[in-house]
């Protein structure tokens, strides 16, 4: 059974970035928190935010539709809302599915 790891925390990629590029580790966390800050921006502004290598946040309208209280089996009317979809690129994909 393969060893089970847990995901990276801000904070240790934060140090990750610092080691790599040499930088005091206030400024690799403005790196962080500024990319995260533009990925939301523009996706509210454009529709999308594109980030090379990895992939394409994409917001999308998802329609109200009929759904079911599972509880129950009673029908419902599920509003339409706004989502946000995560699009992998095909590096990402083929480097992630060996």
């Amino acid at each position: 059974m393969p060893e089970t790891t847990k995901p990276m925390t801000k904070a240790q990629i934060v140090s990750h970035f610092a080691q790599s590029f040499e930088l005091p580790k206030k400024i690799a966390a403005s790196i962080v928190d500024e990319i995260a800050a533009l990925a939301i921006d523009q996706t509210q502004k454009a529709g999308e935010f594109n980030l090379p290598g990895i992939g394409k946040l994409i917001k999308t309208q998802r329609k109200a539709r009929i759904g079911r209280n599972p509880a129950t089996g009673e029908a419902i009317e599920i509003p339409a809302k706004t989502v946000i979809k995560m699009r992998l690129s095909k590096t990402c994909k083929e480097a992630l599915a060996k």
